[in-house]
């Protein structure tokens, strides 16, 4: 299945050291502070005129120490820092859990469009008819694709729309008059971080739920766990080893006949996307990664945006402030008294992020449903693909088929005494980033890889071809293109140890000296 090792020659050779520093067209480039001086300027500005002090004694004590830059050393500067940044856009980005997708040029035209890149929040909202109509059909979309009543669109990232569901069940609880009593929260071992964070955050207790043989939550352990002081469970399906959770309409229907509710993380809802709703399985909140699903930008590229669906059961809890359709167009209700509801609350100044509106509900538009439909089918198609080639030299802690994504384990380096990190350092040598690493805690050595549904198979093929490389390597021996990787970088291993453990947060030209004499 795909290109064999045989047809990939690896091409080995000593590094080259050059007289400026740079690697052909890696080019070396120091930090701004060292290329810059105060008594250089791309711009001419006229004199600050002189006025009196109004700051008292909180005036600095002298002038920041910034450096000066013309604009060419400017534009050079981080034009370079730009090619030392692997992204989306140059090639395979095999994080597992991230969904790292292709962003769609058009959704960025759409979203650069007047009347959605230049409004302000503060407008009147007889000026802004347009960017709401936008968002009451993105949430009508989101509702529809999940089967859920109602939708918050102001959490600003996946992790703040996991606080929002939340806090509609612990406002939900306590209107039932049951917070001092159901105060314990289940989290699968398996959960992302911030789920046992979020759940600790708002007062409860995180009680953890282990996985079965095969890396899904332990049915007859949750059972055992349930009572009356269960507020809720908060599960992510698919789950963070790449599999459905099966029992899931059984654990949906035991939590709710213990009077609790579901809550599920939505992060894998792109492996799903137009195949299953959410509703229909029991769920009561979901939040849901745009950038993740809907392909808005990720990380760097934000600002991020989390809505969260909510069920029947906690519609009347979602928060302040929404869209709502009248007589005379659209409007946002911003005050408690201007709802019918119980709305728990304000979670942002504004509403939400505009740009990652526009940007979603053009991905959904230009997909339509059937074309949803395959993004998941896709997304499944080439993590089994990936699965299934590299299950024979690599080593896979549970069967397959996986869902959106394939988790490794580091069996296969076993008696090479290499470990999953020199395996990834080398993967940086061949051009690629690393897949995610050690996480989920629950497999030793994991490394996780989603390819998403935007890879086309030569670049699969490619990507496998290279894996089956690497693994062959290490297990002839050839232990320095491991332990010595990354050789081809702008920068080679750091100790990750001392960074961790010794930061250096701020730049100081004595420091500078220092670091460069060790």
């Amino acid at each position: 299945m795909g290109i064999g090792m045989n047809e990939i020659t690896p091409i080995k050779q000593d590094r080259k050291q050059t007289f400026t520093g740079h690697q052909a067209l890696i080019l070396e480039e120091k930090l701004i502070f060292e290329i810059g001086s105060a008594d250089k300027s791309g711009v001419d500005l006229e004199p600050v005129p002189e006025v009196s002090n109004r700051l008292g004694d909180c005036m600095a004590p002298a002038q920041p120490d910034l450096p000066g830059l013309s604009e060419p050393e400017a534009l050079r500067h981080f034009v370079r820092l730009s090619q030392k940044n692997y992204s989306i856009d140059a090639g395979l980005y095999p994080l597992g859990s991230c969904t790292m997708k292709h962003n769609p040029r058009l959704n960025e035209k759409m979203a650069r469009l007047p009347g959605f890149s230049d409004i302000h929040p503060l407008q009147p909202v007889s000026t802004v008819q347009g960017a709401l109509a936008l968002m009451d059909e993105l949430a009508h979309w989101l509702k529809t694709l999940t089967n859920m009543p109602a939708v918050a669109l102001s959490p600003k990232a996946g992790a703040h729309g996991e606080l929002c569901g939340m806090m509609a069940i612990r406002a939900a609880i306590e209107a039932r008059g049951e917070l001092e009593t159901r105060r314990r929260v289940l989290v699968p071992e398996s959960a992302h971080g911030t789920n046992p964070a979020t759940a600790a955050l708002l007062g409860f207790k995180v009680d953890e739920i282990p996985a079965n043989h095969d890396g899904r939550v332990d049915l007859v352990a949750f059972k055992d766990k349930l009572g009356d002081d269960v507020a809720a469970i908060m599960l992510t399906n698919p789950n963070t080893c790449g599999l459905f959770e099966r029992d899931i309409i059984e654990i949906a229907d035991a939590l709710h006949e213990a009077g609790g509710y579901f809550y599920c993380d939505g992060a894998n809802f792109n492996a799903i996307v137009g195949r299953v709703r959410p509703g229909d399985l029991g769920i009561d909140a979901m939040h849901i990664n745009l950038h993740k699903t809907f392909s808005t930008p990720h990380g760097g590229g934000g600002p991020g945006s989390g809505p969260t669906v909510l069920s029947d059961r906690l519609a009347a809890f979602a928060p302040l402030p929404y869209v709502v359709a009248g007589e005379h167009g659209f409007d946002l209700i911003e005050l408690e008294a201007q709802s019918a509801d119980q709305p728990f609350g304000r979670m942002v100044a504004f509403h939400g992020q505009m740009g990652m509106f526009v940007r979603a509900l053009s991905y959904m538009k230009s997909h339509g449903s059937d074309g949803l439909r395959q993004v998941a089918e896709d997304a499944v198609l080439n993590a089994n693909y990936i699965l299934a080639s590299l299950q024979d030299v690599m080593t896979a802690p549970f069967a397959g088929p996986c869902m959106h994504e394939a988790l490794f384990d580091d069996g296969f380096l076993k008696g090479t005494g290499l470990e999953t990190l020199d395996f990834a350092k080398a993967m940086i040598d061949e051009g690629y980033h690393p897949m995610t690493m050690y996480f989920p805690l629950v497999v030793h050595g994991a490394m996780l890889i989603e390819p998403t549904e935007t890879e086309s198979r030569d670049t699969l093929d490619l990507f496998i071809a290279t894996l089956q490389d690497l693994v062959r390597c290490a297990k002839a021996g050839e232990m320095e293109r491991f332990t010595n990787a990354p050789e081809l970088a702008p920068r080679r291993r750091l100790d990750e140890t001392r960074a961790a453990r010794q930061p250096i947060l701020r730049w100081q030209a004595a420091e500078a000296t220092a670091q460069a004499a060790e």
